[in-house]
């Protein structure tokens, strides 16, 4: 069987189908509704062949479906139906969930991911937990990702941001009591040395989160 990968984003949709190894890059923005990311993405990949689909949705997501229009798309994703439109099986996880799926390596971990915002979701026990720390108090009024996130690294410059990266997965670690945290997203690549317990990840992890939703194999149980 081959799965069909697709990671949607504000800047860019990406997507990877079963046996290739270079995605293809499909440009997004705040005018992409949902109905035309399915349109660009099937004219992008009409000569692929794939039995199902695997979608990272930058937002909370509840029983394969967005609960939340994400602010740097165009509306409708909300109640959006990805199965007729596409016409095959479709599963969809928060982006941020995806990639954590991807990164695990085992044990206890939590997944922050770096970009313009901050994702989270852990992994234990061979069970994927999408979380929504992004908004919760920090520090001085502000929320976590108003400290991790892109705008706050050029506001603070990336020495300092970096600190507080670390001093976050410190909290974290130690409120979820888990074995390590995975840095993924894109900011992911300022980060320097890192302390045993944190761990650099990957973008890529994304497309090995999608392909591992459809494997029982591995015994990981990701929400439906």
């Amino acid at each position: 069987m081959k799965t069909l990968v697709i990671d949607v984003g504000g800047t860019h949709v990406k997507a990877l189908v079963t046996g290739r190894r270079v995605p293809v890059k499909i440009d997004s923005g705040p005018d992409m509704t949902p109905r035309q990311m399915v349109k660009q993405v099937r004219a992008a990949t009409e000569t692929w062949t794939y039995d199902r689909i695997s979608i990272g949705f930058p937002g909370p997501v509840r029983d394969g479906r967005a609960l939340q229009e994400p602010w740097n798309l165009g509306p409708g994703w909300v109640g959006f139906n990805f199965r007729r439109a596409f016409g095959k099986p479709v599963r969809v996880l928060n982006d941020a969930a995806m990639q954590a799926l991807g990164s695990y390596r085992g044990g206890r971990m939590l997944f922050l991911g770096l970009g313009t915002g901050l994702g989270s979701a852990m992994v234990m026990a061979h069970l994927l937990i999408p979380l929504e720390l992004a908004h919760l108090p920090y520090r001085a009024g502000k929320s976590y990702e108003a400290w991790l996130g892109d705008a706050s690294m050029k506001r603070l410059g990336k020495h300092r941001w970096r600190a507080h990266v670390l001093r976050v997965a410190d909290l974290f670690t130690a409120a979820f009591q888990v074995d390590y945290v995975v840095l993924g997203g894109g900011n992911a690549r300022h980060m320097k040395s890192l302390p045993a317990h944190v761990r650099l990840g990957s973008n890529a992890n994304a497309f090995t989160g999608g392909f591992r939703m459809w494997d029982r194999e591995l015994g990981l149980r990701t929400p439906r």
